[in-house]
């Protein structure tokens, strides 16, 4: 069975498997002290052609636990979009960790946040009564598949170093934007103003694990502290660390991200040939957002999953992986197809 639920569901890429058998050769130092993860980490310089620190962690909110708990205490504000990954889908956790008050902006038709929207909160500045707000946290992609361009990600930069903020971003599908752009990593983030990235590699065709990427070495005062007290250092690290060499190496990312997105693509042509469908956001990653009868839902979920996001309007996400094919497009096509009378 294959689904459009969520590139989650996907299965690990035979070149990440083949990594993780050779890092399980033989005994290696633990807690990232082995020679894998220390080559890992100068490979990440080498890509983002800073002297950035990394930190490897088990999962996406890890990620973003310990990129918010490394800029904020527990007085502060955290500004992110309504529609964010860390405001909606990881619970209370990034609140537990952290302390701090969240405060969800609203997001435009294209799930991005705005300068306009962000200088609207930028309130009360040493009111003991308030929250203050020290870090803005952006999602590239975005949770509806849209990307920040270079240009957009730094007047947001802007805004936020102006007023004291840290800029975050949350880039669970950071290599999905990348390849829709067409350009290098630095290029979105620290060339473009981020202090620190939550890199995703599940989504991408890993088996497990993200990278905290830090741009801002006044955030690398104390992470390495913050990594260990949210539960996130590995001891076993060299296994997370070898995934992300595979995927780095000769930007080997972006071949499994510019075909999802391609799928994306053509499974949004397939969808617009029915009138009864209605694409509603662009298709520019691997995700595509549209409006269909509520009555399908029942028979196209039984051999296809995929989420509903706004039942009021019968709006679906449907998600694209590195091993969608063609023919499963034309498979879930068919289906439609058998519905559209």
């Amino acid at each position: 069975m294959k689904s459009f639920a969520s590139d989650n569901y996907a299965g690990v890429l035979p070149e990440v498997m083949e990594a993780l058998s050779r890092a399980n050769m033989d005994h290696a130092r633990s807690y990232g002290a082995d020679a894998v993860t220390k080559r890992t980490v100068s490979l990440f310089r080498e890509v983002f052609e800073a002297e950035v620190d990394v930190y490897f962690v088990f999962n996406g909110t890890g990620a973003n636990i310990l990129s918010i708990s490394s800029a904020t205490q527990t007085f502060n504000a955290v500004l992110c979009a309504d529609t964010s990954h860390i405001y909606n889908d990881e619970s209370s956790a990034p609140e537990t960790f952290t302390g701090c008050r969240f405060f969800p902006l609203k997001a435009n038709d294209h799930g991005k946040l705005d300068v306009d929207t962000i200088g609207e909160r930028l309130i009360r500045k040493g009111d003991v009564h308030y929250p203050q707000t020290a870090l803005l946290s952006i999602t590239q992609a975005t949770e509806y598949g849209t990307v920040y361009t270079p240009e957009e990600i730094r007047l947001i930069a802007d805004l936020a170093h102006e007023h004291g903020l840290y800029l975050h971003m949350d880039g669970s599908r950071f290599f999905n934007a990348a390849a829709s752009l067409g350009c290098g990593l630095k290029d979105i983030s620290g060339d473009a103003g981020v202090d620190i990235l939550s890199l995703g590699g599940t989504k991408a065709g890993m088996m497990y694990g993200e990278a905290v990427v830090v741009f801002n070495k006044e955030l690398s005062k104390q992470i390495a502290y913050k990594h260990k007290q949210v539960i996130q250092l590995a001891s076993k690290t060299r296994f997370i660390a070898a995934q992300f060499e595979v995927m780095l190496q000769k930007e080997f990312w972006r071949k499994p991200a510019t075909h999802s997105n391609e799928m994306a693509i053509l499974l949004s042509k397939a969808l617009a040939a029915y009138p009864k469908v209605v694409v509603t956001k662009p298709v520019q990653a691997n995700a595509i957002f549209a409006e269909i009868p509520r009555s399908w839902y029942a028979p196209l979920q039984e051999h296809f999953p995929f989420y509903v996001w706004k039942d009021s309007t019968h709006e679906v996400r449907l998600m694209c992986s590195w091993d969608t094919r063609e023919e499963d497009i034309a498979r879930f096509s068919k289906a439609i197809n058998a519905l559209n009378v």
